[in-house]
């Protein structure tokens, strides 16, 4: 919901810093620049930018990167640190960008914060041009479907398994850390797939990439619950 990161802002700003979390750091950032570089992308639009921080990222490889969110406060700061960027107010389900005009876009763990996440696959599979790109990083279904805190702890210490329960059942989720709090959506993987191949996008990479450094128990943990993937979608 808007409120909620408009409310977390601040707090988000300072959580992710210029480098980001460790999910985006070392585990996703790397795969997901690898699909932008080099390829020849004219016309980038993230939606979800927040700071702007992947915005930033691919700017250099990319002719002309937008970065479109809902929360203002995101937007100031993504403008504060990019005077020369365009970034914009806007929501994923009404996109104020003309039919295939974009040859990239990019949701960059921002799937699950959209409530009406049909009318987003529709509107980018709308503006995406022939040839075109999407490219996202979401989290997995069996993490969002968390059952009594996710991790359960055996009785002398340690984590035994992760948990999950009513993985079929769509649902808003209450996701609260480090002063932010916000709501994200669970969706069974299966929804994402079946909206994305119903707006005619083909699927031409799926990865669970496996963290590279970072906090080595935390890095241990998530091989054993991986909760992240990347997928990239054509628009033939």
């Amino acid at each position: 919901m808007v409120g909620g990161w408009e409310k977390s802002a601040a707090a988000w700003i300072a959580s992710q810093g210029e480098a980001g979390d460790f999910t985006r750091r070392h585990v996703l950032d790397s795969v997901m620049l690898g699909q932008v570089a080099g390829r020849g992308y004219r016309r980038a639009l993230d939606i979800g930018c927040g700071e702007g921080r992947f915005c930033r990222m691919i700017a250099p490889h990319v002719a002309s990167v937008t970065g479109i969110d809902p929360a203002p406060s995101l937007i100031a700061e993504a403008r504060r640190r990019d005077p020369s960027g365009d970034y914009r107010l806007g929501r994923a389900e009404q996109l104020d960008f003309a039919d295939a005009s974009v040859d990239l876009v990019v949701s960059y763990l921002s799937f699950i914060d959209i409530e009406q996440i049909d009318r987003a696959i529709a509107e980018i599979a709308r503006i995406l041009a022939p040839g075109g790109t999407l490219l996202v990083a979401n989290l997995n279904g069996f993490n969002t479907a968390a059952a009594n805190g996710g991790w359960q702890t055996a009785w002398r210490g340690g984590k035994r398994h992760f948990a999950i329960d009513d993985y079929l059942v769509a649902r808003p989720n209450r996701a609260a850390w480090c002063g932010i709090d916000v709501i994200n959506w669970h969706r069974p993987m299966s929804t994402y797939m079946t909206l994305l191949i119903g707006a005619g996008l083909r699927l031409t990479l799926f990865e669970e990439p496996a963290p590279t450094g970072g906090d080595p128990a935390r890095a241990d943990a998530y091989r054993r619950a991986p909760y992240a993937h990347v997928m990239t979608w054509r628009r033939d």
